[in-house]
């Protein structure tokens, strides 16, 4: 259960050993950090009666001296000052100050220095400074991560506070596993090569006494990656039931927001997808769509059969039974109407947008050859009119990701044919994508035809035949994790930080992919693991994308990358008007 027992424990210790009624106080990271990992009812238990955000605490006068707070918080200036503001004039009975990552010396002077009255009880950190959605998939939540795609048009100190966000979330999973690592990055990515030198650094210069565990046999290894290098995994349509509902409706820290879904009950509204809390997703998470349709119907079944012995209550027994059973049926009933919500919403999403056929020719496009017959499928869903304009809009992508170089004048008529749809598709928009994540950015064999064994395997698989023409696509990260296993992840492609090298194969891996993961590649991850191949991989991530999400991104970055004559005049608004372009470019993860 790795990264999702390890925040288990730190808040099984920071609510257990504080005795009497508690308010648990959050910013709007932890709260996230907290939500994936405990229940409302786990708090309760714990006896925590009022869960409150730091900014609203701070806005109440309100006294609350029966209850102790126990405030779980990041490590920043903002957060410190909330702190002070409380800590001037104290609302509860006592203060317990936890925070998810390493405090500064200058911050616990503040916090020291403003506790005039006394009421803080402890100070700790409980290296939990990240959103750890499943056992061995963890996501920091940073909203703005797209930025740092382009770093001319950026502030310096956003592309250092977004690189201090990563390194720190780092070293917060390694102290919570208790191990230093060996840490190696992608060679093309100025960003993962800086993140991987400030991680090393952090570990073996400044807080090397923090990271000083016991030696394991052979230490782990950080692999640090850029999404640039695989840009095709979040554009694809995906039918596995995890990834799938994510794709088309959305998951937010294991929840599905479900409130423009048709009519729904109300406490059906927003429901949890967890595989820690639902027996059920946890077993079919990673099933093909057709199989969920067969496995729900038999959940319905059982559940039918459950309500109709529930219906024959005849005697004193039978009502004390269903007494006690009750909870469960409630609970049973939920599962059963969340996943058949989730299912025919989907079903309906697929019929509409035709899914089944613009998926073919996606999954064709990523994993097969044959460029004019891939020209020619693309252009008949170009000119279909039941396909999406997003659904559009990535089919072209896709096909110049994989023909940028093979045929520059048909490419040129898909730019044109896309421009003439919808005003939406500002020239320059699929370019911009090449231009950030095209053939010569990228390091791996995204397409598997640079590297012998590749190619001998595609035709491999070629000649076996596709089980599945819909869930064909492997992302990169399944080729490294291979390379990894095989001991034959090239060092000129992914080489070392510093004088730290690794002769042996590693344990332990942890991958963290610099502008963010996808559910087909924590698939991967578990797949792998459960392979039994003596290597356990660990996937993590600045956000969990989509293909509506990096689809806004690449539109909202090529809006400014394009507007090159327009730079300076950008670069005057951007010092004037900074809050209004923050809200402008708005780019939801």
């Amino acid at each position: 259960m790795v990264l999702v027992t390890a925040v288990r424990d730190y808040m099984k210790r920071m609510l257990q050993d504080i005795s009497g009624m508690k308010v648990l106080i959050l910013d709007s990271q932890t709260v996230s950090i907290v939500s994936v990992a405990y229940s409302q009812s786990e708090l309760l238990q714990k006896e925590v009666f009022l869960v409150e955000l730091v900014d609203s605490i701070s806005i109440s006068k309100e006294s609350m001296s029966h209850l102790k707070a126990v405030f779980f918080l990041r490590p920043t200036s903002e957060n410190i000052q909330h702190l002070r503001r409380q800590l001037a004039n104290p609302r509860f009975g006592e203060y317990h100050l936890l925070f998810s990552n390493m405090l500064k010396d200058t911050q616990i002077h503040i916090l020291a220095d403003s506790d005039e009255q006394e009421v803080v009880q402890q100070v700790q950190e409980f290296y939990a400074d990240f959103v750890a959605v499943e056992p061995y998939h963890f996501t920091l939540n940073i909203s703005s991560n797209q930025l740092y795609m382009l770093p001319a048009v950026v502030d310096p100190s956003s592309l250092q506070h977004f690189s201090d966000r990563v390194v720190d979330s780092i070293a917060a999973v390694f102290l919570a596993l208790k191990r230093r690592p060996v840490i190696r990055y992608q060679r093309t990515s100025d960003i993962a090569k800086r993140i991987a030198q400030e991680t090393a650094k952090l570990m073996y210069q400044q807080e090397s006494g923090l990271f000083d565990f016991r030696r394991t046999e052979v230490s782990p290894l950080l692999l640090i990656l850029d999404r640039r290098d695989d840009p095709v995994t979040p554009l694809l349509n995906q039918w596995t039931y995890q990834a799938m509902v994510h794709e088309l409706i959305g998951i937010q820290d294991n929840k599905v927001d479900l409130r423009n879904v048709g009519k729904v009950p109300k406490d059906q509204q927003e429901v949890v997808l967890s595989s820690e809390q639902d027996a059920f997703f946890k077993t079919n998470m990673y099933e093909n769509f057709g199989d969920i349709g067969m496995n729900i119907k038999r959940m319905v079944d059982d559940f039918q059969q459950v309500a109709k012995s529930n219906q024959n209550i005849q005697t004193v027994e039978d009502m004390a039974k269903f007494v006690e059973n009750y909870p469960e049926y409630r609970k049973m009933h939920g599962n059963v109407s969340k996943h058949v919500t989730l299912v025919t919403e989907m079903s309906k999403i697929v019929e509409e947008r035709k899914l089944m056929l613009v998926s073919e020719t996606e999954q064709e496009l990523a994993c097969n050859g044959g460029q004019g017959a891939a020209f020619e499928a693309v252009t008949n869903l170009l000119n279909n009119e039941s396909v999406s304009d997003i659904d559009r809009l990535r089919l072209v992508m896709l096909y110049a990701l994989r023909y940028e170089k093979e045929s520059p004048v048909q490419l040129m008529q898909l730019f044109n044919k896309l421009a003439s749809l919808s005003a939406k598709y500002k020239p320059g928009l699929v370019q911009f994508l090449l231009k950030q994540a095209g053939v010569e950015k990228r390091t791996g064999d995204l397409y598997g035809n640079r590297d012998l064994l590749n190619i001998a395997r595609n035709m491999a698989r070629g000649l076996k035949g596709i089980e599945n023409v819909y869930t064909q696509h492997q992302p990169l990260l399944f080729q490294i994790m291979e390379s990894i296993t095989k001991g034959r992840l090239r060092d000129v492609d992914y080489p070392f930080v510093g004088n730290h090298f690794q002769q042996c194969r590693p344990q332990e891996v942890i991958f963290f992919i610099v502008g963010g993961t996808t559910y087909e590649e924590s698939r991967a991850v578990a797949l792998q693991n459960a392979s039994n191949s003596g290597i356990r991989f660990i996937l993590g991530g600045s956000v969990i994308l989509n293909s509506k999400r990096i689809g806004i991104r690449i539109i909202g970055l090529s809006q400014i990358s394009f507007s090159l004559t327009k730079l300076c005049c950008l670069l005057v608004i951007w010092v004037f008007s900074l809050p209004q372009i923050v809200g402008h470019f708005t780019f939801k993860f």
